[in-house]
């Protein structure tokens, strides 16, 4: 089974969440796809056995092939590619702009003369461990690179589909979110009982209304605020699963990198029951679509 955690803005807890839920499952994999801030690991603390580098591929152009023709510019939805054609006798010139890249090699399936090849490009890592029996992958993105996904389909490719697998997506509801929670057999939108939580739970909800994920809420620092958020669940038949308190107790642990669970250990029953039922929800469910 595997169980994404998504929000719709960042500071809703999302990570707490997702860290309690893996502390309180035996026999489980926690991947941290929140590839641009990991965090997960200040509160799970693994013991890091290997670091692997990600990668992502670009392309390289043979000058000596290339006859500007622009073929490559044309087939490039990212427009990662210029062509200046030669003229008056000149050279012409191409020009790849690797941030820009995505890496679908359309450039060089249509290249009429051959002259373009993939090579692969450094934009991150992959650090893999664990703590006690929990396996534990994360990402890292390396500082000015523009695209996560690309990181995060790698971390997601360590998947152990023999586990319960706790997924710690990033915030928003842009691609590096659809790559993290997709192929997931449930998904757990984090939010708070604000305007800016109601306003991007609803966001989140449509993408995932959109990739047929099933999903349930949990509202964290729910004494605060309004109550239009469970309003709007209600009326969309969304599941609240859980309520975390807002207590000043819970932000001193959390500072001190310590997990809910592990600081209130009367937690861990409440996240039990909330895995009890999503495995009551998916166990019916056949997962459409593949892991990446």
């Amino acid at each position: 089974m595997i169980i994404s955690v998504a929000s719709g803005k960042g500071g809703t807890g999302k990570t707490t969440v997702a860290v309690s839920l893996a502390l309180s499952s035996g026999n489980v994999q926690f991947l941290d796809c929140d590839v641009e801030e990991p965090n997960a690991h200040i509160f799970l603390k693994p013991l890091i056995k290997g670091v692997y580098k990600a990668v992502t591929p670009v392309p390289r152009v043979d000058e000596e092939k290339c006859v500007y023709c622009g073929k490559c510019r044309e087939v490039c939805a990212y427009h990662a590619i210029a062509v200046l054609p030669g003229m008056n006798g000149r050279k012409g010139n191409i020009l790849i702009f690797p941030h820009l890249c995505h890496g679908c090699a359309a450039c060089g399936m249509f290249c009429p003369e051959g002259a373009i090849e993939e090579i692969d490009k450094e934009i991150g890592n992959i650090e893999i461990g664990n703590k006690a029996d929990m396996q534990f992958v994360h990402g890292r993105l390396n500082i000015g690179e523009a695209m996560s996904p690309p990181v995060i389909r790698q971390v997601k490719s360590y998947i152990n589909p023999t586990r319960t697998v706790i997924v710690d997506a990033p915030p928003g509801t842009s691609c590096p979110v659809i790559t993290a929670v997709k192929g997931s057999d449930f998904c757990l939108l984090v939010t708070e009982p604000t305007p800016f939580g109601l306003n991007d739970l609803i966001l989140a909800v449509e993408v995932l209304r959109e990739m047929n994920i099933p999903f349930g809420v949990v509202i964290n620092r729910c004494d605060i605020g309004d109550g239009a958020v469970e309003s709007y669940c209600g009326r969309e038949s969304i599941e609240i699963l859980m309520k975390i308190p807002f207590k000043k107790e819970i932000a001193q642990a959390y500072s001190r990198g310590e997990a809910l669970v592990e600081a209130f250990p009367g937690y861990k029953e409440d996240f039990k029951d909330m895995l009890r039922k999503i495995a009551g929800i998916t166990v019916l469910r056949p997962r459409e679509g593949g892991i990446s």
